[in-house]
């Protein structure tokens, strides 16, 4: 049965998914400005996959009035940019519309919380794909994968979090409804801050990264903090969970770049912040050590404001 949808953030994230939805035969409106508003209201959207490419019409607007009440909106910006979207997301709340952030981070519900969108209307989503926007409207998935998990905070598995994953399966997406959306931010935390540590300290890709017995050591320190955090703000995470995460970063590509060192390469904003920044502000309040985390937040701070 197809569903309304919002895309708030029609970046790499949030075009692919959108796209897809679009292609399934969801309604997808998707909140845009400047040359991607008009890029999406000439060509609609443009989607390359390893698979293939398709292109499909989507709704757009830059007008937050214009967004009526949807099934759900997937929240899909860089996490230094949600502050500026939250007006967008707090309306679509207040309709009754089910806020799905794809973002980054262990703290965006409370950061939407902060900017008034209500709670109630926040669910826990998370996903693992490997995607960039090449051009306005133009997204390319080089990944073999694309997952989503959304859950509620509280652990049930509710009709919401069941349709919202129901309709990402239905668009060929590996999507589940979790009743441990918690542990699963905090898995891909791991992975994702361990790697944006240790490759922005280095500033390596992670294969010569991992090949290096020292880079490898950097690389598990950097896992093993950010477990030892989880584990203080009682987030039960597996005795090996340091080692699974390690497991993972051995079977990505030798060249592969978190977003955060493309990011800090490229001197634009990165999210160090709700990476490196968080593990070493949570770590100060568990009176716990995070050298490699407290060494990133510091090193790498200037690079990342300029």
């Amino acid at each position: 049965m197809p569903v309304n949808i919002v895309v708030l953030g029609a970046g790499a994230v949030g075009a692919y998914y959108g796209g897809q939805l679009a292609r399934a035969g969801h309604e997808v409106t998707c909140y845009a400005r400047g040359a991607t508003l008009a890029a999406l209201r000439a060509r609609g959207l443009e989607i390359r996959t390893p698979e293939g490419a398709f292109q499909v019409g989507v709704a757009a607007t830059d007008r937050v009035e214009a967004l009526g009440p949807a099934d759900f909106a997937i929240v899909a910006v860089k996490s230094y940019s949600l502050a500026d979207i939250g007006p967008v997301v707090r309306h679509c709340a207040r309709q009754g519309t089910t806020v799905v952030p794809l973002l980054n981070g262990v703290e965006t519900a409370e950061r939407l919380a902060l900017l008034g969108v209500p709670s109630a209307a926040v669910i826990g989503g998370l996903t693992r794909i490997s995607a960039i926007r090449v051009a306005p409207g133009l997204v390319e998935r080089g990944s073999p994968f694309q997952v989503v998990v959304v859950g509620e905070f509280d652990g049930r598995v509710t009709e919401r979090a069941s349709r919202i994953a129901t309709a990402f399966r239905g668009a060929g997406v590996n999507a589940r409804a979790s009743d441990r959306i918690q542990v699963e931010l905090w898995q891909k935390f791991v992975f994702i801050a361990a790697l944006a540590a240790a490759c922005g300290l280095a500033r390596s890709p992670v294969g010569p990264l991992r090949a290096d017995p020292l880079g490898r050591r950097l690389l598990e320190r950097a896992a093993a903090e950010v477990v030892a955090v989880a584990r203080a703000r009682g987030i039960l995470l597996a005795d090996d969970e340091a080692a699974r995460v390690l497991g993972v970063i051995d079977d990505l590509p030798a060249a592969m770049k978190p977003s955060f060192l493309v990011d800090l390469e490229s001197g634009g904003p990165t999210e160090l912040d709700i990476l490196s920044g968080t593990v070493a502000r949570f770590a100060e309040q568990a009176r716990i050590a995070t050298p490699v985390h407290d060494t990133a937040t510091v090193a790498l701070a200037d690079r990342a404001r300029r």
